[in-house]
This record gives structure tokens, sequence and C-alpha cells, in this order.
């Protein structure tokens, strides 16, 4: 009986430490505690209140992942669940990682940032407009090029002359702020070109040089069997019944740096993680990324913009975030670079900007509908 007792005492105490996981909790910026379960309460009703299919989100504090959950499905129909395996697009924030991944070709001597990249491969699209040779890296990474964003979603003024399906650029290179995915796929192309490969080849060095290092275990430019089989199903609600429509699948073949990042919360959390910490980069190429570059004007939630990332002054410091939507994915995160702490979250759906709003109140204080 004395042996038993033992062993039940020893059980007793090996069940609490196992229960540890359930009582994670995140600290606030305000130093305030926030218990899984108010965190856990705050998710479902925010899903809920939208019919949210889907979601994937990490917590970050001291420069660790504190809490990380897996919710919801990634396919309505077969009822397939959100699990630590799920694929989600991570659209612009496909930006940031790869912002890093041009330092690590700066570093190397690949390119440099302040070079005019035409020298290494002239676009084509551009030609007409002699403006384009003064593009830069550094311009592509702090959205100064004066491209748009997609001129098919764009078109120019008539009064531009611009030549029928071409591009345009809207001011002289350099002098402001304007956001653009097509000008970071002309510096895939240029990155490519120096490498001397192509977009599938550039995608397994971001793979072995920046991936793996950073512990970014499922995360992928390219198309594989990986994706194709734990892809998460995007869905767009058209109106106010909340109903999700599903949407066609993107293979996203080529290197989408503008926002083909396929990849989830744990994954992406690791890289902000390495930016928190300054791993894998020299402490110049941090400052560079990190300093401001260029002025936003319009934008609520960004004041600057630094090399691939956005960037505002806050009563908790300096706030570092980027968003992204493909339209059926969206993606959020914001990092704290000074107290190591943030979050990131993917979802499969095009209603999160509700859930972006609670989370960074919430991650202030543990509160909800508070002043920025």
């Amino acid at each position: 009986m004395k042996h038993l007792s033992i062993f039940g005492i020893f059980l007793f105490l090996f069940s609490l430490m196992s229960g540890c996981g359930t009582t994670s909790q995140v600290i606030a910026l305000n130093g305030e505690k926030i218990s899984s379960f108010k965190i856990d309460s705050l998710l479902k009703k925010q899903m809920d209140s939208v019919n949210m299919p889907g979601l994937s989100i990490a917590f970050i504090n001291d420069g660790k992942i504190v809490l990380h959950r897996e919710l919801g499905y990634s396919d309505l129909e077969t009822k397939s669940k959100v699990d630590e395996l799920t694929m989600f697009e991570a659209a612009s924030l496909s930006k940031p990682v790869f912002a890093y991944f041009v330092m690590q070709q700066v570093e190397k001597g690949i390119i440099d940032l302040d070079e005019p990249l035409y020298k290494i491969l002239p676009l084509k699209d551009l030609e007409y407009d002699d403006r384009y040779k003064l593009f830069t890296a550094r311009m592509v990474l702090s959205h100064t090029t004066g491209l748009p964003n997609w001129h098919s979603n764009r078109p120019p003024d008539p009064s531009m002359n611009v030549p029928e399906g071409h591009t345009y650029i809207m001011f002289q290179p350099g002098t402001k702020f304007s956001y653009s995915g097509e000008a970071y796929q002309y510096l895939v192309d240029v990155l490519a070109h120096l490498l001397k490969t192509d977009h599938t080849g550039l995608a397994r060095i971001y793979r072995k040089e920046m991936a793996e290092p950073l512990k970014m275990k499922h995360s992928y430019f390219d198309w594989n069997d990986f994706i194709k089989k734990h892809r998460a199903t995007g869905y767009i609600q058209k109106d106010d019944n909340r109903a999700n429509e599903p949407q066609t699948l993107k293979k996203i073949n080529g290197f989408g740096a503008a926002g083909g990042l396929r990849t989830n919360a744990v994954s992406y959390a690791n890289f902000i993680i390495g930016l928190m910490n300054e791993e894998g980069l020299e402490n110049n190429s941090f400052e560079e990324m990190f300093k401001v570059q260029s002025y936003v004007d319009d934008w609520d939630d960004t004041d600057d913009w630094g090399l691939g990332i956005g960037i505002k002054k806050t009563p908790y410091g300096t706030r570092y975030m980027h968003t992204g939507s493909n339209g059926d994915y969206q993606s959020y995160f914001i990092m704290y670079r000074e107290n190591k702490s943030g979050w990131v979250f993917l979802t499969n759906c095009n209603r999160s900007n509700e859930l972006f709003s609670s989370l960074e109140s919430f991650f202030r204080n543990g509160k909800l509908n508070t002043n920025k």
C-alpha cells in the first residue's frame, strides 16, 4: 500500500506538470497576464462573429512562442480541421521574408542596395520611360519606385500616354511612398538573374539559406506535394449573409515575393523571432531593415516604412508590422523588438480585419475596445 501511495502521488504530480500547457499565458505590453482561457474565448468569439473558417495564430513573449492555436476548418466541404501542418497563403506577409532574403544576398555581395537594377536586368515593360533606370533594391523594399501595386488593377490616367498593357511610373522614383507588388517581382527576376537560376531555383536557395536556419519548417515560395496535401481552401464572403464561398486553387508556381509564400503561424513566428533576436544577418543589415526609409502619408496603422516592413511609434514602443490579403486569405503580424513580443495569424477567408483590431488592443493591455 505504501508503494501504491507513492506511485499515486507521482502520477498526480506528473499530471500537474503535463497540464502546464493548458494554463499557458501571454504577457501583454503593459505587463498584464492573459490566460490561455481568455485568449481562446476571444478567438472563438471573433471567429464565430464573422463565420471565419480557419485560423493559425501564434503569440511571442521574450523572443519565444508562448502560445499557438490551430482552429476551425481548412476545408468546409470535407470538414478537414486546421492543424499544425495546414498551409495558408501568407499574402503580403511574404514581403518582409523576401526583404530578409535580399539582405542575405547583399551581405554576400550578390547585390547592392543602391545599384540601379536596370544595369543587371533591364525591365522591358518600362523601356519607354527612362525613369525606371533609377530603381534600386532599396527603393523596391521601401516602396518608393513609383510603380503601382498591380497595374492590371489600377489603369493609368489616359494623359500619361502609357503603351497598352504596360505598367507605369506615377512619380519620380525615390521621392515618396507607393506600395508596389510589381516592384518586388522585378527584384525577384533580378536576383534570379544574378544567381543564375530561375524562380524554382531561387525558392530552393531560400529554403536552404533562410527558412531552415530560422526554423521556418513549413514555409515555401514554391509549389510542392506537401502544400498540395496540407493547403487550406480559401473562402470569400461576398455579402452580409456570412456565407463562405470556396475559391479556385492558386498554385503560384513562380517565386511570389509579393504574396506567394505559403506557411503557418508557428513557422512565421520563428521568422519574427529571428528578426527580434537579430539572427542570421549582420547588425548593419538589421539597422537598414528597421530604420525609416520612407514616410507613409495616409495609412492609419503605419507611419513609416523600413525595408520590407511597416513602422509606427506607439506608447509601448516602436511597432513593426505587415498585413496581407490575397482575397480569400488574410494575414497580420505585429512585433515589438524592444521587449521581443508580438503575434502573427493567418486565415483562409476575407473577414479578419475585426480580429486584427481586437488582438491589437488585447495584446496592449489584455482588454478590448480601447483606444490605440
